[in-house]
């Protein structure tokens, strides 16, 4: 039966579960070093100023908002 073969599955160790140390890539590829240099501005994020991003949501919440009420209104 189903029961009987997840029994065996979890005496096997088929199913060891989530890794005890966690892996990244980007930890993996890079030496310990360019993090260490890594500046980090937070009114400058990823070439963006912070201004600019909030321009921008709310000019995309603005034209959600008209699609909706020309939805409203238009069908």
């Amino acid at each position: 039966s189903d029961y009987q073969q997840l029994g065996y599955y979890l005496r096997s160790n088929l199913f060891q579960g989530v890794p005890l140390k966690t892996r990244s890539l980007v930890k993996d590829s890079y030496t310990p070093d360019v993090f260490q240099k890594a500046i980090r501005d937070p009114k400058n994020w990823h070439g963006k100023k912070i201004y600019e991003l909030g321009k921008w949501y709310e000019k995309y919440f603005i034209d959600l908002r008209v699609q909706k009420a020309m939805a409203d209104k238009y069908g």
